[in-house]
């Protein structure tokens, strides 16, 4: 079932969504190489008490992950799509792309939301298949309007990123988000356009499109969280939470990108 939020409830979303984007954007301006991705989780564990907070990963489990999830952010590397587990042993060296996946609950509504970035110089390759990706997301949100149906988002995803040659993962998905972590409706990163529920003003949804080199099946790893690209491929993860208005798309955390580019001076942020 679809819980449509209020005009208040959509507005305390947006202050939990800020304060998220905040914490996950110093995240990822801390991460350079030498850092430990441990050392990311501290932080973050850290800036989520600060705020009142307490962390929507750590202690998780579902149907499929049996194990609880063990630290507060997942925080996966190249072949690593999502859930990648921070260690002492997990130490960022130049070129290495990183994606960051943080979620909290506050005052009794989560926030979630993902950023991929380049640990200090990396590939052109890498640089390409993270601006895909973010266009994929903003090509996404702007569809996010009253009557639309949720599968055009899903398709301007699919599309967008076969359009490049690259692959989005169907094992994983967007989805709504509130007063659970994981609400309906499930947010596909493929599918034909024009199916499943019509958006209605209140909706709020993660939209994530992740994005690897092939289109093979996932696998995951030994400890029952890591999910890889069955080939090694890089795969790169963007996470925004946004909520239908009668205004068009309202993206509550911000645009995490463009943030994360205000504070850190790139090349790629150049051309968003």
């Amino acid at each position: 079932m679809i819980v449509l939020k209020t005009e208040k409830e959509i507005a305390h979303m947006a202050e939990n969504a800020e304060i998220l984007r905040d914490i996950l954007v110093e995240l990822a301006l801390k991460a350079a190489p030498g850092v430990t991705t441990a050392e990311l989780d501290r932080l973050a564990e850290r800036r989520i008490r600060e705020a009142g907070a307490k962390s929507a990963f750590k202690g998780y489990t579902d149907e499929l992950h049996r194990r609880p999830y063990p630290a507060v952010i997942c925080a996966s590397l190249n072949d690593e799509v999502v859930h990648g587990i921070p260690s002492e042993e997990r130490v960022l060296r130049e070129g290495d792309v990183l994606s960051i996946d943080l979620g909290f609950v506050r005052k009794g509504y989560y926030a979630d939301a993902a950023i991929t970035v380049g640990i200090g110089e990396v590939s052109g390759e890498a640089e390409r298949m993270m601006a895909v990706a973010r266009e994929a997301l903003k090509r996404a949100i702007g569809l996010a309007t009253i009557g639309r149906r949720l599968s055009d988002l899903s398709h301007i995803i699919s599309a967008t990123v076969r359009e490049a040659g690259y692959y989005v993962v169907k094992e994983y998905t967007g989805h709504g988000i509130g007063r659970e972590l994981h609400e309906d409706p499930r947010v596909l990163n493929f599918g034909a356009p024009g199916r499943g529920p019509v958006l209605r003003a209140g909706m709020v949804f993660c939209i994530e499109p992740m994005v690897k080199g092939d289109d093979l099946p996932l696998r995951t790893r030994e400890d029952g969280w890591t999910a890889v690209t069955r080939t090694g491929s890089l795969s790169v993860h963007y996470e925004e939470m946004v909520a239908v208005t009668p205004e068009g798309p309202r993206v509550l955390t911000g645009w995490i990108w463009e943030e994360y580019c205000r504070k850190k001076t790139l090349s790629v942020c150049a051309a968003k």
